[in-house]
């Protein structure tokens, strides 16, 4: 288990989540922190606010990402499915290629602008297997494992549950709830996703539930953490909420707001 020296002072750690190619901000979100901890998902894909942005508008054009976002916040996935594998038709050679060319040039940005020390686990939208590749000395990967930051132990659990979006790195609720079993007791629980609670995994824009954690629930009144830090979720009907004894807390829309949300003790 990978640790931090013990201290005397007060221990500050800033947390993010759902970067979305903000490196700019990423750069600058360790200021003043003893550590930085990130709850995945760096790729932009596809930004739902700016259809110009993202790994899609880029290969297929911002008027074919108009269409997709429409039809996919229309819940009508088979329709968003049938359209973009027609568009995928028109690329030269390979699908992964392709993909995996344009998230490689995001990585490569973001990982430099992690500062030392970071803690990170992946998002739903994010390529595991690249991350070891580009994470630095001074930045930790962490998935179903633990670290002690200031005295506290920290546990991470990465990645999405299997949704009709069929994002980069969803998998089954045994595996994701195996995930969590190994993490264990600990003082916070870090997740990309959240618990699955209404009030948590309810897109107020999307107009939509996102998938939450029954596994990760469960946990958390079992174990009871002082918190559990997640995101996933942009616009969530509620941002923080107690479940027991633990404070619930959707650490936010890195990608929009530009500001880490800061835990002290």
């Amino acid at each position: 288990m990978a640790s931090t020296p013990p201290r005397s002072t007060r221990t500050r750690v800033h947390v993010v989540s759902d970067v979305h190619g903000n490196a700019r901000d990423l750069a600058r979100a360790g200021e003043g922190a003893d550590a930085l901890i990130c709850l995945g998902d760096l790729v932009l894909f596809l930004d739902y606010a700016d259809h110009s942005r993202g790994i899609f508008p880029d290969l297929f054009g911002e008027e074919n990402a108009d269409r997709i976002v429409e039809l996919r916040t229309a819940r009508r996935f088979e329709e968003a499915r049938a359209f973009g594998a027609r568009l995928w038709a028109g690329i030269d050679g390979d699908r992964y290629a392709a993909i995996e060319k344009a998230v490689r040039k995001q990585y490569a940005e973001l990982f430099a602008a992690f500062p030392t020390p970071t803690y990170a686990t992946y998002g739903n939208v994010d390529m595991p297997p690249l991350w070891r590749e580009y994470a630095r000395v001074g930045t930790t990967v962490l998935d179903g494992e633990r670290v002690e930051i200031g005295g506290r132990t920290f546990g991470f659990v990465g990645g999405g549950l299997r949704t009709p979006m069929r994002t980069p790195y969803e998998i089954d609720d045994e595996e994701y709830a195996a995930k969590i079993e190994a993490v264990g007791e600990v003082d916070v629980l870090c997740t990309h996703i959240p618990p699955e609670v209404p009030e948590l995994v309810y897109d107020t824009v999307a107009r939509r539930f996102e998938r939450g954690s029954r596994a990760l629930l469960d946990a958390i009144r079992r174990t009871r953490p002082r918190y559990a830090l997640f995101g996933h979720v942009h616009q969530p009907l509620a941002r923080r909420m107690r479940v027991g004894s633990t404070e619930c807390v959707n650490v936010g829309h890195f990608a929009a707001t530009g500001r880490p949300w800061v835990l002290e003790w």
